[in-house]
């Protein structure tokens, strides 16, 4: 029995060894451990591979990935452009480098055991891989910063043609003025934008009130090589504004080239060139720019003599390796004269239409004169420090003078179809005269010497700057507003017939400002930042930038603390997602503009206004119909405090600089861009924003009769009762709560030389309100502004490149653009016409109507 027992016990051992032998896992565990001991063997025969990746003008290639294909095996450049990865050896490898936005390389190559093999690569920029509208390099991707195509600015049909006109195409991003390239971002209004040329911050003219008095933008779009904008959430290295960064780089002649515009709207010319050693360079540029045809579409009829003209050049000089000293130069002389005749507009509802008619005598004055220079001196001790020394000036001369009388009528028209006297006036309901006069002369000096410096070490990026800034202005202001109704000067006192000692009130003006203002400014600052690259346990990475910014200033005596910060993630798996989240505390010092109250006097105890910013963005990579895509989204929050309150007409902007408010600004901005039709860029962009105040200490009462019926406030001599209401939060003059935009190209198919540029704006209404009346009573609103700008053009000499270039003639464009295709009338400001009754009647003022604009443009 006992032998038989074993017998089954060894009979069933093997049964559940052979059954163990056929099951799939023994087999896969098996295979392992074979595997594993044959590849003992190979086990630290290893190699090391290093080496430099540059791109573009030799420079180093940060955020560079480099991946040995079918395997996990990669590492990214460091600032330096620098690289060093371990690899097998004896085994051929296949690697492969990618940057996005630049053409994919690929190598074979075999290394022995031990060897330390140093190979350096350059890279090349292709137009496919995205599109040529924003070029997300693996650093901007981390940053809240896009970089644009210059060559878009030039063919973007606008009225006001520059960078600026592609800007207004950005979420977040908003203009209801075609005329005029101020831009407001986010609920900020013109005057909370950085704009930067060279490294030197730009000035804008002071007493612009209107934008068919603007004239040219300092950036001229024939000169610029890099483009770089941010809406929010941008590093310490940028000034003192709340909204946004426009960071412009000039080029870097490597030969000798230039280009020609001509249009019904003006003409441009720039010439760049190298020296023989190549160490001397310029660049020169030249526009004139003339408004008038445009002007000639405004309901107000009359003589438009504009005429607008810059020169600006950039000289650099390069002693040798180390030393550079570059100097920038700008000039303008902008003049605005208009003699107005007459305007005819009809407003008011399909019920009732009214008319208002009016005759002008006089004329205006305008002429600015802003000269800009920048001497920039740069140190490069060493492959890893970089120091930079700049001194600027900006000065400006502005008068504005004019003297208008305006003799108006309104009176209801008749709308019925079919009526006897259809579309004519069948009843008068007010007339009058208004007188306007002004003699304002500005003229401001600023003066700013400063430092950047920066250091590279690995993965570790540190940035410093210092700044010294005196500003002195000289503010001689005088305007006055008279107005007359059925011969009563308004505002009319009140009358009591019959009574003996009738009271004698002197002549008030309705609107009245009148200053001498001589102001000097120290300001100090200073800022540092540093940025850290860290490679997760997943391989996946993340950075993390930190600064500050440090200010003082007199009069106010005011010390600043601002600090800053931007995390981003970028997960291994998933190369084609990156996450950002950013934000910082961004203060804006008072220039002379937030001093200055409606009346001419000066607040020197105005304190500078703070934005709290909040920002998480992303962008996603992916391919649609084989072409690429980049669709972005941020989500922000802004925490406004000791904010100025401030009220806009067309683009002057006048503040009530003796009040302060807190507010706040939330939103979220998409964008989705790429080649709708292959080879060229197109985009769409949606916004949503909502922006309010809370002026500290506003009030007002209303009255009660003694029935409990509100009454006129001001009549209170019947009143019962009162009751202080205080308004609370307002929207903001900068509350528009969409904003929708589209840049579109298409071009005949095989027929590339043919295009098609579309451009689509649109904004919802922002508040408006009576002019010298309280903040709480401006929150009507403007009707939608709605846009939409066709340009076609030719190149008759796309497939004659090698014939050009003898002839040194690179590109001819032949562009026929027709702005505000569907005439649509949109609103800019309003007139405000008061009655005998001091009944009030808001007057629209439209943009211009459609017109059509020949543009040849020549590149040699």
């Amino acid at each position: 029995m006992r032998i038989n027992n074993k017998f089954v016990a060894l009979k069933f051992r093997l049964y559940q060894t052979v059954r163990m032998l056929k099951s799939r896992h023994f087999l896969l565990l098996l295979w392992s451990v074979w595997l594993f001991i044959g590849l003992i063997p190979l086990y630290g025969q290893t190699a090391i591979l290093k080496g430099v990746i540059t791109r573009n003008n030799h420079q180093p290639a940060q955020w560079v990935n480099i991946v040995m294909a079918g395997s996990k095996t990669g590492v990214t450049t460091d600032a330096k452009g620098r690289y060093e990865l371990k690899l097998p050896a004896e085994k051929k490898i296949h690697l492969s480098i990618t940057y996005v936005g630049y053409k994919r390389l690929d190598t074979l190559l075999v290394l022995k055991d031990g060897e330390t093999r140093q190979i350096n690569f350059h890279i090349k920029t292709i137009s496919t891989n995205l599109p040529g509208f924003e070029v997300h390099d693996e650093l901007l991707r981390t940053e809240s910063i896009v970089r644009l195509n210059p060559r878009d600015v030039l063919i973007t049909p606008s009225t006001a043609s520059g960078v600026e006109g592609l800007i207004k195409t950005l979420p977040g991003v908003s203009s209801s003025n075609e005329l005029s390239s101020e831009y407001s971002v986010r609920g900020g209004n013109f005057d909370e934008n950085l704009v930067y040329v060279n490294g030197i911050e730009i000035y804008r003219p002071f007493l612009v009130s209107s934008g068919q008095q603007e004239g040219l933008s300092f950036i001229n779009p024939a000169l610029i090589s890099s483009i770089k904008f941010s809406s929010g959430g941008f590093g310490a290295e940028y000034g003192d504004k709340m909204s946004s960064v426009l960071d412009i780089q000039y080029l870097h002649p490597r030969n000798f080239g230039g280009s020609m515009s001509v249009s019904l709207l003006g003409a441009d010319f720039s010439l760049h060139g190298i020296s023989k050693n190549r160490k001397f360079t310029y660049l020169i540029g030249s526009r004139y720019k003339t408004n008038r045809y445009l002007l000639n579409s405004l309901e107000t009829k009359g003589e438009y003599q504009p005429r607008f003209l810059d020169f600006q050049s950039l000289f650099t000089y390069r002693f040798n390796k180390r030393w550079k000293l570059s100097l920038l130069t700008y000039f303008s002389d902008n003049q605005y004269q208009v003699i107005p005749k007459n305007r005819q507009t009809d407003f008011g509802t399909v019920q009732q239409t009214l008319r208002f008619t009016v005759y002008f005598n006089g004329q205006e004055v305008d002429n600015n004169q802003i000269t800009q220079s920048g001497l920039t001196l740069l140190y490069k001790p060493n492959s890893t420090t970089n120091l930079q020394f700049i001194l600027s000036n900006f000065q400006t001369h502005e008068s504005e003078t004019y003297d208008i009388q305006g003799q108006y009528w309104i009176g209801q028209v008749e709308n019925r179809s079919g009526a006897e006297k259809q579309d004519e006036v069948v009843q008068t309901l007010g007339v009058g005269t208004y007188l306007e006069h002004a003699r304002n002369y500005f003229y401001a000096n600023v003066l700013s010497f400063e430092h950047k410096g920066s250091f590279s070490a690995g993965k570790q990026y540190l940035r410093w700057g210092l700044r010294y800034q005196f500003q002195q202005v000289d503010d001689r202001l005088q305007e006055w507003e008279m107005n007359d109704s059925a011969g009563f000067s308004l505002p009319n006192p009140p009358d009591h017939p019959g009574e003996l000692n009738p009271k004698r009130y002197g002549l008030e003006m309705y609107y009245f400002a009148k200053a001498h203002n001589l102001l000097n400014t120290h300001r100090f600052s200073a800022w540092a930042s540093d940025r850290w690259t860290h490679t997760l346990s997943n391989k996946s990475t993340l950075s993390l930038s930190i600064g500050s910014r440090f200010y003082y200033w007199l009069p106010a005596h005011e010390f600043l603390f601002s600090p800053r910060f931007n995390l981003s993630y970028k997960p291994y798996s998933k190369p084609n997602l990156a996450f950002r989240f950013a934000g910082g505390v961004y203060y804006q010092p008072p220039f002379y503009r937030e001093m200055c109250n409606m009346d001419g006097s000066l607040n020197l105890n105005t304190r500078s206004q703070r934005s709290i910013q909040l920002i998480l963005g992303s962008d996603y990579h992916f391919q649609m119909s084989n072409r690429p895509f980049i669709f972005t989204s941020e989500v922000y929050y802004k925490k406004l405090d000791h904010l100025i309150p401030y009220e806009v007409e067309d683009v002057r902007i006048r503040y009530y600089a003796n009040q302060t408010a807190r507010g706040y600004a939330a939103g979220i901005d998409l964008k989705l861009y790429g080649e709708f039709v292959k080879g060229i860029d197109s985009w769409i962009t949606l916004s949503l924003m909502k922006t309010a105040e809370d002026i500290k200490d506003d009030f007002y009462y209303k009255y009660y009769d003694a029935t409990g019926q509100l009454i006129n406030s001001t009549n209170t001599s019947s009143s019962a009762d009162s009751v202080r209401v205080e308004p609370g939060f307002l929207p903001r003059p900068s509350d528009r709560r969409v904003n929708f935009t589209i840049y579109f190209q298409d071009y005949i198919p095989n027929h590339k030389q043919y295009k098609v540029h579309l451009r689509l704006l649109y904004g919802s209404g922002l508040p408006f309100g009576p002019p010298q009346s309280e903040r709480y009573k401006q929150v009507l609103r403007m009707p939608d502004y709605r846009r939409v700008d066709i340009g076609f053009s030719w190149n008759p000499m796309l497939k004659k490149v090698q014939q050009l270039s003898a002839h040194k003639i690179q590109s001819m464009w032949i562009s026929l653009d027709i702005f505000n295709l569907f005439q649509i009338y949109n609103t800019v400001s309003y007139n405000w016409i008061k009655d005998v009754y001091n009944h009030q009647f808001a007057i629209p003022s439209y943009l211009t109507n459609r017109r059509v604009n020949l543009k040849i443009v020549v590149n040699f």
